[in-house]
């Protein structure tokens, strides 16, 4: 049967003991796959395709003749997550592997970085355009030590990163600038309460320095969960001078909190406009300086300041040894 073949065992065992990077070119079918995904990261050539099963065991379950490009190509396993780095080719995976295997050596010297002064003015003014934090990441990082995993899939969050930070001893940096989490029926119907709770599990139960800094907005649970379930749990907890923290989304706490006497005012454009003065209120209310002032949080900082604090903060704190790892119980 071949089924007392050792090697996935032996291979998965190794997970939190040695880093294990996976390299994928072209079509990789059922243990290749699972090789693949007992990983702790996966590097793939965009003309690949991964899958559980190749064309002959689709075909042979009945479930039809399908072409070995069309199996798990990667327009499919980039963004469910699967893939965390795709690259052009196989020149391409060896540099990105050559640089994740380098975040796993220990404490290197400080390598050279951007202007930090940039930092002032990478947040929009307008408090609801969106921006990408990726130039914030690659400003305070050496310069070319950055690499993005799961792009399409997870690009604000995800609980397997802590995960695995804290198996290795690297330090984590949380870079907040969250709304909340996105609620609604399309989204409890992806499991959100078991997702969501995911992160909190993983944030309490690390071991290595967690640093948050709230870029521009810290609101309700998806704050919480990225600074490991509460302001308090990371060693340092800062916000850049524009940041506002709260509950819950500022006007929705105010349409909220008020809404019987909203309720009670007959006129539209009255209501709104009460609405629009009570959010103003908030907004005033909820600037990081004021949490600040009642020790929610540490300090409001200059952007510029960022990167010499989270690295002083950091190379203080690892020169301590890690407890030892609990298990925990995954949500999902």
């Amino acid at each position: 049967s071949m089924l007392d073949v050792r090697a996935f065992k032996l291979w998965a065992a190794l997970s939190g003991v040695v880093p294990r990077i996976s390299v994928v070119k072209g079509r990789c079918f059922a243990g290749n796959a699972v090789i693949a995904g007992c990983s702790d990261l996966i590097v793939a050539t965009k003309d690949t395709s991964i899958g559980m099963g190749g064309p002959a065991m689709i075909a042979g379950g009945g479930l039809g003749d399908v072409h070995p490009d069309e199996v798990g190509p990667l327009t499919v396993q980039s963004p469910n997550g699967v893939v965390d780095v795709v690259v052009d080719d196989e020149q391409q995976a060896v540099a990105v592997a050559k640089r994740l295997i380098g975040y796993f050596q220990g404490t290197v010297e400080t390598g050279d970085s951007a202007d930090q002064t940039t930092l002032r003015t990478m947040i929009p003014e307008r408090a609801r355009r969106a921006y990408p934090v990726g130039p914030i990441i690659e400003t305070l990082a050496d310069a070319g030590s950055v690499t993005f995993l799961r792009e399409k899939f997870a690009p604000e969050m995800a609980a397997r990163f802590l995960q695995l930070c804290d198996a290795f001893g690297l330090p984590v940096l949380s870079l907040v600038d969250c709304p909340g989490y996105m609620v609604g029926p399309a989204a409890e119907a992806d499991a959100l309460v078991r997702r969501a709770s995911r992160m909190l599990v993983a944030g309490a139960a690390l071991r290595v320095p967690l640093v948050a800094v709230i870029l521009r907005r810290g609101y309700g649970l998806g704050a919480q969960a990225m600074t490991g379930g509460s302001l308090h749990e990371p060693l340092l907890t800062v916000a850049w001078p524009n940041a506002h923290l709260g509950p819950m989304g500022l006007e929705g706490a105010v349409r909220l909190g008020l809404r019987k006497e909203l309720e009670a005012i007959p006129d539209e454009a009255a209501r709104e406009e009460a609405v629009r003065h009570a959010t103003a209120a908030a907004q005033e209310n909820a600037k990081a300086l004021n949490a600040a002032q009642i020790f929610e949080i540490d300090d409001v900082i200059d952007p510029a300041e960022t990167r010499a604090l989270v690295a002083s903060t950091f190379a203080a704190a690892m020169r301590e040894p890690l407890p030892p790892r609990r298990p925990v119980v995954d949500t999902w």
